[in-house]
């Protein structure tokens, strides 16, 4: 699918109103999402291709294993994909306060704070989607659909 985005997007690209920054990012989330900010990320602390490609850093990702029932809360369509999201926000604001703590202790200034900018609103919006696309197209490919869980209550929409 993406393949087929990314041609459709290269052959068009002076008739389509995307951006390049935007189609980066979008491309850039989703190929993240789908080898390495995966929902079998669950499994962490099994062998998973998932965890396989964090290579050495694949430990970062145990504790959240243990956090999360493999196909459970993890692999659901909205707050699967923010659960992995916010676990990865989380440490990377402990990975920050041990840097600055040790930065500060041997006197030198780590003020990562001013060497960032937030990125257009557009392009948030595109790293946003890219990553939910791939997160939904996993769930697809293991069957889980968005109205799974109402169907195996017995519940049905209307």
């Amino acid at each position: 699918m993406l393949g087929l985005a990314s041609a459709a997007y290269w052959v068009y690209q002076k008739e389509v109103a995307v951006s390049q920054p935007i189609a980066v990012a979008f491309v850039s989330s989703f190929l993240i999402g789908t080898f390495l900010i995966t929902p079998d990320l669950d499994l962490a602390e099994q062998q998973v291709r998932a965890k396989g490609r964090w290579g050495w850093l694949g430990w970062f990702w145990v504790p959240y294993g243990w956090m999360f029932a493999h196909r459970g809360l993890s692999h659901t369509w909205i707050v699967g994909p923010l659960t992995r999201l916010l676990y990865l926000g989380a440490m990377g604001v402990v990975l920050y306060w041990i840097i600055t703590a040790i930065t500060g202790y041997v006197g030198l200034n780590f003020n990562l704070q001013a060497q960032l900018k937030a990125p257009p609103q557009e392009v948030l919006w595109a790293l946003v989607l890219g990553y939910y696309a791939s997160q939904w197209l996993h769930l697809i490919a293991d069957g889980i659909w968005p109205d799974s869980g109402l169907l195996r209550s017995g519940k049905r929409r209307r």
